[in-house]
């Protein structure tokens, strides 16, 4: 099973969207995010880390850190 995300996220109180691709089921829950070049410059310039930033994405992705648009719930979409 897999499935496309499209968000923001929030560096030092900078909004930044993402891209990414969620799978599960077969070995275990895995999501690869992405986010554009221009994002990449801006966090560069602010001095962040992109890969600590990106492996920070992904893992409150997998551990569902994350607020959802009004009228959606989780378990529309999670298959527990």
């Amino acid at each position: 099973m897999a499935a496309k995300i499209t968000g923001t996220f929030t560096v030092l109180n900078n909004t930044f969207p993402f891209t990414a691709i969620a799978f599960g089921r077969i070995g275990g829950h895995n999501i690869g995010a992405k986010i554009s070049k221009s994002t990449e410059k801006t966090l560069k310039n602010l001095g962040c880390d992109i890969n600590e930033v990106i492996d920070e994405l992904q893992k409150n992705l997998i551990q569902g850190n994350i607020t959802l648009p009004e009228g959606l719930d989780k378990e529309s979409f999670v298959d527990d």
